[in-house]
């Protein structure tokens, strides 16, 4: 019976995992990622459209980003949606392609983006808590409704509590990775 609010859990846990790691990954460290511009989408044809839908993105060079649009009339477009956006970065086109140089980061703005890593992964851990405190009261509800004993309960939160630490250390490894290369020069 607990068995279910253990697999729903850990899927949740799951879930919040792989959304941190989506959010380290557009959070740049001075060299060029494609996946820098995930969070970029613009307006197709009416519609609100992922950047990476609509033209190829790739990192010839370590400090360069290259984005070629399937449409050369989306140039302009995209152009304007990169400058929207809090990379700060100033692309430039060919009437073709445009070109987005990766600038150095500085010391001052490395740490700023250390700051926001730890935030996002305090974020993360709030998540899986929250995540493990609903599954621990369904199994006292349980208990409560005699569906499982006073063991089985202990048993159970328990066991939810390893899931949690198993969650909380994988968000630690990838924020400790994200801080080491956010800060190798």
């Amino acid at each position: 019976m607990y068995l279910d609010v253990h697999k729903e859990a850990e899927e949740k846990m799951k879930k919040t995992v792989v959304v941190y790691k989506e959010e380290l990954q557009g959070i740049r460290a001075g060299r060029a990622n494609p996946a820098l511009l995930d969070k970029i989408t613009i307006d197709y044809y009416g519609t609100s459209t992922p950047l990476k839908q609509v033209a190829s993105i790739t990192a010839p060079e370590p400090r360069l980003l290259v984005i070629q649009p399937w449409d050369v009339n989306l140039i302009p477009v995209i152009e304007k949606e990169i400058l929207k956006s809090d990379l700060g970065l100033n692309p430039s086109n060919d009437g073709k392609i445009i070109r987005l140089p990766i600038p150095m980061l500085t010391e001052e703005r490395r740490k700023e983006l250390v700051k926001l890593v730890r935030k996002a992964s305090e974020d993360a851990k709030i998540a899986i808590r929250n995540t493990r405190r609903e599954a621990n009261d369904k199994i006292k509800k349980m208990e409560k409704d005699k569906e499982i004993s006073e063991d089985e309960r202990k048993m159970a939160e328990e066991e939810i509590q390893k899931i949690t630490d198993k969650f909380i250390e994988e968000v630690d490894e990838l924020t400790s990775k994200k801080e080491e290369e956010l800060l190798e020069f």
